[in-house]
């Protein structure tokens, strides 16, 4: 009986694809470090869609946003490197 053999290019991709589950989950990790009193989600733009402004001093509220966006940015460049 003949073995299959699977191309590498089907094993790099399904290694990569963990590699990126793995980045996304560091990357919201340091973001619930850094906002410890948030419930970040899993997906970071469900986070910012339903956000109601106004709802935190204006402070607190621009550098939540701006942690949650660069989050959101840092996953996004590791799928496309």
């Amino acid at each position: 009986m003949a073995a299959l053999r699977v191309p590498n290019f089907v094993r790099r991709k399904a290694v990569d694809a963990s590699a990126m589950d793995d980045w996304a989950s560091h990357v919201r990790s340091e973001l619930a470090l850094e906002l410890p009193d948030e419930d970040i989600g899993e997906d970071l733009d469900d986070c910012l869609d339903f956000y109601r402004l106004g709802s935190k001093p204006r402070c607190e509220e621009v550098e939540y946003l701006e942690l949650v966006r660069d989050a959101r940015d840092r996953i996004d460049r590791g799928r496309t490197a």
